[in-house]
């Protein structure tokens, strides 16, 4: 490979790359293994209705994204309840007045008066003040928690740290939280399958924030550009459309693979795989295969890892070889 053709390889790499860290690129290939697997099990060949439901499905992630932000909001005036009850107790007592320190946190007084967040909600039937109970447990659950008595502890009294303050909360009491998973999957099929993808995007957001952009702060947007939704319904397509081909490629390729043994997960993911090798030209093929295979733990058998990973890159070289595929893919050492 001459110079010219090894630094374009590397700037196609770095731009691709570069990309994935503001778009949700992770998500959309989840949603098309979900939505394909489901096309297949239900007999469904109707690929309008399909491709709308990736779509829909797709927005409803969105949706939970903006939720969640909303849950920070929520859980903030359920201190203020609170706040008020103490600063009564406080005044009948002659005791010292409560902190307002959680109640009126820095960050979360900007969340909370945040346009686009205020936007959104406005258009949604469903809100947090349908769920005074999960928040009242959710509130106390903080309070009770080390990471709040220690911030009510500091003497601190920064954006920043208010800001920290809501990252560590979410990190260790709502990220991985039973009792809002299960409120969640019983409000959308959806979000069950979603919350760990959006969780990130929620804690991305978080640090994000600056207090200098007040109410003005951005969120992020559900596309970030059309470009991202011509993806989805491109790779969606491809894969239903070039179904019979892509099976043809995974057998050509298979002679030192139990192709037969395949778990039908298996067949889809790498199909989708291959889709997105064949019509995404400035995708690295080490990338489309990194992505598929951590797909394969989440959503196959133990063994299917290790097996896709090893077929796609022997599908990859097949192509390669023969012309079919127009990418370059490292050399084994």
């Amino acid at each position: 490979m001459d110079l010219f053709v090894f630094l374009q390889l590397i700037r196609v790499s770095n731009s691709y790359l570069e990309k994935v860290i503001m778009i949700n690129r992770e998500l959309i290939r989840t949603k098309i293994v979900q939505l394909t697997y489901a096309y297949y099990q239900n007999g469904s060949k109707n690929i309008e209705s399909a491709e709308k439901e990736l779509l829909f499905s797709l927005s409803k992630a969105y949706d939970l994204y903006n939720y969640l932000l909303a849950l920070i909001v929520a859980i903030t005036h359920e201190s203020r309840r609170f706040l008020e009850v103490a600063q009564s107790r406080a005044k009948r007592e002659g005791t010292p007045m409560p902190s307002q320190k959680f109640a009126y946190n820095r960050f979360a007084m900007q969340l909370e008066e945040n346009k686009m967040l205020q936007d959104f909600m406005e258009n949604q039937k469903k809100t947090w003040n349908d769920e005074p109970e999960y928040i009242k447990n959710q509130y106390q659950q903080i309070a009770e928690s080390q990471i709040y008595k220690d911030y009510m502890a500091s003497e601190e009294d920064s954006y920043d740290a208010d800001r920290e303050l809501w990252r560590k909360i979410y990190r260790s009491l709502i990220q991985n939280n039973e009792n809002l998973d299960s409120l969640l999957e019983e409000q959308s099929l959806y979000w069950n399958d979603d919350k760990e993808v959006v969780d990130t995007f929620v804690l991305k957001t978080i640090k994000r924030f600056e207090e200098k952009n007040k109410s003005h702060q951005e969120l992020l947007p559900e596309y970030d550009s059309e470009e991202d939704k011509d993806y989805a319904r491109k790779l969606f397509r491809a894969t239903i459309m070039n179904a019979d081909e892509y099976q043809h490629y995974m057998s050509e390729a298979s002679q030192n693979w139990d192709f037969s043994r395949l778990a039908y997960m298996d067949i889809v993911i790498m199909q989708i795989a291959i889709a997105e090798m064949m019509t995404f030209p400035s995708i690295p093929v080490s990338v489309t295969i990194n992505e598929y295979v951590e797909i394969a733990k989440l959503y196959s058998t133990p063994r299917s890892a290790g097996y896709i990973n090893g077929m796609l890159d022997a599908i990859a070289r097949h192509l390669i070889n023969r012309g079919r595929l127009m990418k370059h893919i490292e050399d084994k050492s």
